[in-house]
């Protein structure tokens, strides 16, 4: 069985899971009648605040770069306490769900809070459903499933 490092485990899982993130989110807002670039500008405007509406394509590309260094920093969390508490890696679907849930609630919680986001948090059921579960199996799972082989890759090698 081929062995994976810490940071094929960050950047394989961290862009995965941002991949399919951002992939979902994109979907959702369509399907809402939001463009790509202005969900895009939201995710620069927690950064910006209401100013990332009105720099056009280059606030879009800063939303997705900030999507994929948030992704591949949540990726190196996950690996960094997973390498400390087994269980996460051995069971890593499980692991993964629950740190989506982590995840979804640090966001709306937290970050979302405390950042330029010029938008109240709101908790729409059906919307904020579909942003768990998009965090639980599309988010957490692959970053975990990611640390889960480089975690046993390292405890394989660290035995030799």
């Amino acid at each position: 069985m081929r062995q994976h490092s810490a940071g094929w485990a960050v950047l394989v899982g961290g862009s995965i899971a941002g991949a399919l993130d951002i992939l979902f989110a994109i979907t959702f807002a369509g399907i809402e009648g939001v463009s790509p670039v202005r969900l895009l500008q939201t995710v620069a405007s927690g950064l910006l605040g209401e100013s990332a509406y009105s720099g056009g394509a280059a606030t879009a590309a800063l939303g997705l770069v900030l999507h994929f260094l948030m992704a591949l920093l949540l990726a190196g969390i996950f690996l960094t306490v997973s390498g400390r508490v087994a269980f996460l890696a051995r069971h890593a679907v499980v692991s993964g769900a629950l740190f989506g849930i982590i995840v979804f609630l640090g966001m709306r919680l937290v970050v979302l809070p405390l950042s330029a986001f010029p938008h109240p948090v709101t908790f729409r059921p059906m919307a904020s459903a579909l942003d768990l579960l998009s965090h639980m199996f599309l988010f957490g799972v692959p970053i975990a499933l990611a640390a889960r082989r480089a975690v046993h890759g390292l405890s394989e090698r660290a035995a030799v």
